[in-house]
């Protein structure tokens, strides 16, 4: 299938964290099927360009930064930002066609976004607003994850709470009893994602949040509220108080609460980034908090990982396989028919005028999963 049918293009995506550009790195990421180069040029501003030089199509990222500009280290030709050869050795004269892609890209919340649609509507405000990544009381470590699975199984994954019961029992979930004894309290449909609240009463609190904190036997009562948004953006804000204490009521003292950012970015039709942060809003000076609670998420993604590979590889092996729905997939088939409405929205308006962004896509396309209502 053409990747152009499958991506949403217009919409910022997550293609690295801002560490990930110290020192002078030239960073060449595949982003929606585009290899991309991502360089921090000597005023601070951050670049990305096809990671291909259009004159013999060598990678720009074996090349050279010089100043904001990137230097091709096969035959010395040297582009500006914006993607125009600006130099070429033994050569006066650059013929206007010598112009490699440029992509809009951001930087906000320690995270490098890029836009591979339209340039003309990379709005920075359309980006997501997660202020808890940058306010101070919030720790946690940054990290990162590939997965050799499509970005929408990942996203399947985090749409049912109801997994952490099998698929988490002993890291994140805390036991399978989580599956039978809760419901969601609150499933919001929105136009660009859902909202899933989730409630788990007097119940022990697990392993990874035993790991962090003194009362290590006190019964809890535990929420979470997960949104997803599209294209691929997951927050998790998860709060435990103490048994009891009202927390439902809005009573948050004696509570101890987490952030969970994670942004899911399509490499290939295939393999998917995965970004991460665990926040908490306690450790204070204690920095061995949210180094027990990156190492636990990380113990948890990796058994989410081990699965979902699995199971894109028997979903390869036989691409006739009907996935069926059970009533838990309704946030997840929600997510996924606004994502067909919104590419096949687009596809429609670039057929109708093709632009520079890319070549004329392909019709309509579905994602494999029906709608529960």
């Amino acid at each position: 299938m053409d990747e152009d049918a499958m991506f949403l293009r217009n919409c910022w995506y997550v293609a690295a964290w801002n560490y990930e550009l110290i020192d002078g790195a030239m960073l060449s990421r595949r982003i929606l099927g585009d290899k991309i180069l991502f360089y921090r040029g000597e005023s601070g501003k951050v670049v990305a360009l096809d990671d291909r030089c259009c004159h013999r199509g060598a990678p720009l990222s074996m090349g050279r930064c010089e100043g904001d500009d990137v230097r091709c280290m096969y035959h010395g030709l040297l582009f500006a930002p914006s993607g125009k050869c600006i130099q070429i050795p033994g050569q006066d004269k650059i013929p206007p066609s010598l112009v490699v892609r440029s992509f809009p890209v951001h930087e906000k919340y320690g995270l490098i976004w890029v836009w591979t649609g339209d340039p003309a509507a990379a709005d920075p405000d359309l980006i997501v607003d997660l202020p808890y990544m940058v306010e101070p009381q919030w720790k946690g470590i940054p990290a990162y994850l590939h997965y050799d699975a499509n970005y929408l199984l990942i996203i399947d994954n985090l749409s049912d709470f109801a997994h952490l019961a099998f698929v988490h029992t002993n890291t994140l979930g805390g036991s399978e009893e989580y599956a039978f004894k809760t419901k969601p309290v609150a499933v919001e449909r929105l136009e660009d994602g859902f909202r899933v609240e989730r409630w788990n009463m007097n119940a022990p609190p697990p392993p990874y949040h035993r790991k962090v904190i003194p009362n290590k036997n006190d019964n809890v009562d535990r929420r979470n509220v997960g949104h997803m948004r599209i294209p691929g953006i997951f927050s998790l804000e998860t709060t435990f108080a103490p048994a009891g204490s009202g927390a439902e009521k809005g009573n948050l003292e004696g509570a101890r609460q987490y952030r969970n950012c994670q942004f899911m970015t399509p490499e290939t039709e295939r393999t998917t980034h995965f970004f991460h942060v665990y926040l908490n809003d306690f450790e204070d000076g204690d920095h061995n908090i949210s180094r027990s609670l990156h190492d636990s998420l990380i113990e948890g993604f990796m058994e989410d990982k081990h699965i979902i590979e699995a199971q894109q590889k028997l979903l390869d092996a036989d691409p006739e396989f009907e996935l069926k729905a059970i009533g838990a997939d309704a946030p997840l088939s929600h997510f996924r028919w606004t994502l067909d409405k919104m590419i096949n929205a687009e596809q429609a308006a670039m057929a109708k005028a093709p632009s520079a962004s890319g070549p004329a896509p392909a019709g309509p396309r579905k994602t494999g999963r029906e709608a529960v209502l």
